[in-house]
């Protein structure tokens, strides 16, 4: 039996038993959904033979109204009770506590009352409906904590009051909520990001909102306080500066104290003088001793070799920043910065990233990282490696080829710099950190569900796969593939960064140990694979770190052999992040994730499926994932 293929059978085993001990809805769950009904005054509905919504049947098994299920887990997904002729109030607290529940939609019914702060409970909604209603009184805030939401539609009802800070969900495609008497401004949405958006016949006021060419008057109209466009009435000019008003009221002030400030002056300008006079023949001949010892420094420093530290950040000259080379301060030509193909920093010079500001970033055991912010604000990143067993020659050809291979998905650098002793190369900075941080540090509140998971997943073995296809000949993979590396862009697109830094032979890893021995030194075509087999292994750790959400190593823990193991002990739903099993994502698309990445992990090289491959098996189980979305739409 194939190795790879040990572990299929316990798995299946432990997914048909989970079945069948959730082939029903838990008990709290139907009382749940009974009084959200009940709330919702269904005596008055459009009830048909199979209604359901009872205790003594099952919303999934038995079919209730308007309820779907997920066929594999037996949990309700979605409710749809649109047109069904309900009167009654929306029980926020109760329909929430269906943990796995992603679309709410009650459009033309005649709901009334108001809409619960509770509703943020439904953590997992992407979908929310309530149009043509008579639902009324504010918004609660608490909608803005809904972050996987990506439409929401409460037009046609009579909401009032400011709209919460929708603009903090950053997923939102659909807004509508027209024909309201909604007030105040429009947040600051990404319509960017919208693909739908209408506000019209409410009463908001103020400017329009840059909406980047993406919304039409339509979507505005009816809103008399607003102006700006795509509106035809300007916004009026700001108001005079109440600098003005209190212009005479303050003169009279100001007259006073210019009297005190111009003595005060005076007073310091006699005391300078005196000061200045005492000291002027000291300095004089104190100049000529420092200029002399600056001389001797100098030529010191051009006749002796220095270590290349230093002690600050910042260049000047009594304080070097830590790019202060060895070589530039003997002498070197600073033009040795070369710098490649992008337009982000044509005509960058040497003396730019000296002198200008920097912050470290952190230290590692191949270097330090700098963010460097120039005169003309671009800012970028600085990795600066010293001892690099790498010779210039080869850095030099490495960086030059991944600079002819451009990928969305791949960070490419900007500019090097490259001598015996140390090296820089120059990124443009990512402000959106990485995928370490995202997994393992703060996320400033913002959620990392499986979609988003799934996506990084995706996307950076496409990248991968598509240098590596074109990098295979050079023979330059990354080398060092991990979470730390993959930088999120602007958009929270990954990147994936230090590409071909790495000489495979350098890394001490029980993986590429077991490379090398595998292929013999005198092997170059042998190499060249092994070396990209590297990073098909450490893309599979990362794939481990987003389906378990655990560190790589910590304390002697082993992420890849604890996953192993627990496999080989037929508990593979204890791998999960539990943030992934509390959302109720697909587990049996979690499973073939993490099939794909016990593969990428496999100790024989040999056995490793190439990029290509790889990216082939995530994207059929991203349209899966995509399929059974639509599905609930």
């Amino acid at each position: 039996m194939d190795r790879n293929s040990i572990w299929v059978l316990p798995i299946l085993m432990f997914l048909l038993l989970f079945r069948v001990a959730n082939s029903v809805v838990e008990d709290d769950v139907k009382e749940a959904l009974v009084q959200f009904m009940e709330k919702l005054s269904s005596g008055n509905a459009l009830r048909g033979q199979n209604w359901g919504w009872n205790t003594s049947s099952d919303p999934c098994k038995d079919k209730w109204a308007g309820v779907s299920c997920d066929t594999s887990l037996q949990s309700v997904r979605k409710i749809t009770l649109d047109g069904f002729n309900l009167t009654g109030s929306l029980d926020a607290s109760s329909v929430c506590s269906v943990k796995s529940l992603v679309v709410l939609s009650l459009n033309d019914n005649d709901i009334g009352g108001n809409l619960e702060e509770e509703i943020s409970d439904c953590k997992h909604l992407t979908h929310f409906y309530l149009s043509a209603n008579q639902f009324s009184g504010n918004l609660p805030d608490s909608l803005s904590q809904l972050s996987n939401l990506k439409r929401m539609v409460i037009s046609n009802n009579n909401f009032s009051g400011k709209l919460p800070d929708l603009a903090r969900i950053s997923g939102l495609l659909t807004f509508f909520a027209e024909n309201n008497q909604l007030s105040g401004s429009i947040p600051e949405f990404d319509f960017s990001n919208l693909l739908e958006f209408n506000v019209s016949n409410n009463n908001f006021s103020g400017p329009v909102p840059d909406v980047k060419g993406k919304v039409g008057v339509e979507s505005v109209s009816g809103n008399p306080g607003l102006c700006g466009k795509p509106l035809s009435n300007a916004c009026p000019p700001p108001p005079p500066s109440s600098e003005k008003k209190s212009k005479h009221s303050s003169n009279d002030r100001f007259l006073i104290f210019s009297g005190y400030i111009i003595l005060a002056l005076l007073v310091l300008l006699l005391v300078a003088w005196k000061v200045f006079g005492k000291n002027k023949a000291k300095n004089k001949k104190t100049g000529d001793l420092e200029k002399k010892q600056m001389a001797r420094e100098v030529e010191t420093r051009r006749n002796t070799p220095t270590s290349g530290t230093s002690s600050g950040i910042k260049g000047t000259r009594e304080n070097k920043s830590e790019y202060s080379l060895s070589s530039v301060e003997s002498g070197m030509n600073a033009s040795s910065l070369v710098v490649l193909t992008s337009p982000v920093v044509t005509g960058l010079k040497f003396e730019d990233l000296l002198q200008a500001p920097a912050e470290l970033l952190g230290r590692g055991k191949y270097g330090s990282l700098y963010m460097v912010t120039l005169d003309n604000g671009v800012v970028l990143a600085v990795k600066r490696m010293k001892d690099w067993g790498i010779s210039s020659e080869d850095f030099k050809r490495r960086m030059k080829k991944v600079d002819q291979v451009k990928h969305p998905n791949v960070l490419s650098p900007l500019a090097y710099y490259c001598s015996n002793q140390e090296k820089l190369l120059v990124y443009p900075y990512q402000p959106n950190g990485s995928l370490f941080k995202f997994l393992h540090g703060s996320q400033n509140g913002q959620s990392f569900d499986w979609g988003s998971r799934l996506h990084i997943a995706a996307s950076v073995a496409k990248a991968l796969a598509f240098i590596h296809e074109e990098l295979r000949e050079s023979g330059i993979a990354h080398g060092n593939l991990k979470s730390s590396n993959i930088l999120f862009n602007k958009n929270m697109d990954p990147c994936i960064s230090e590409y071909g830094l790495m000489v495979v032979n350098e890394i001490q890893d029980n993986s590429i140990v077991a490379q090398q021995n595998s292929y013999g030194n005198n092997n170059i075509t042998g190499q060249i694979y092994s070396t990209f087999k590297v990073d098909v292994y450490g893309f599979g750790v990362i794939l481990l770190e987003l389906l378990t959400g655990k560190l790589v190593q910590n304390n002697g823990f082993n992420l890849a052999t604890w996953v192993n193991s627990v496999v080989r002990e037929e508990w593979t739903v204890e791998v999960f992040d539990k943030a992934l099993l509390s959302e109720a994502a697909s587990e049996e698309r979690m499973v073939n994730l993490l099939q794909v990445a016990l593969k990428c992990i496999n100790t024989s090289p040999n056995e490793r499926p190439n990029m290509d491959q790889v990216a082939g098996m995530i994207n059929t189980i991203k349209e899966e994932e995509e399929r059974s979305i639509s599905s609930v739409e």
